[in-house]
């Protein structure tokens, strides 16, 4: 499995924090640019975001292609309780959806 984005920015604090609460360790892993991976032969290609759907239209690889456009926690504004609390809303819509995915898709 491969992540990267249209722009590295690091990995958050606060993903690593909120995966950490579901025993999941993401603190070694980095920001890449979906660039690095033009060479992949994929299965799978899946945006999650409208922005990365909109900016990185074409990805030279017979891929399937899906997209999913999921909240960006990073973005809110609110509480540490609130923006907390809305990064492990969206953890766990990904995981639904990663859930969902691999019992339609991967049988």
């Amino acid at each position: 499995m491969y992540s990267a984005g249209v722009e590295t920015q690091g990995v958050n604090p606060r993903a690593i924090e909120t995966m950490k609460d579901n025993g999941i360790d993401i603190s070694g892993h980095t920001s890449n640019n979906v660039d690095e991976y033009r060479d992949i032969n994929f299965d799978f290609v899946i945006t999650v975001c409208d922005n990365a759907r909109e900016r990185c239209p074409y990805f030279p690889t017979n891929a399937i292609k899906f997209h999913h456009n999921f909240p960006d926690p990073a973005k809110v504004v609110g509480t540490e309780d609130e923006i907390k609390a809305e990064f492990r809303r969206v953890r766990d819509m990904i995981k639904i959806y990663c859930e969902e995915f691999v019992k339609e898709r991967l049988r």
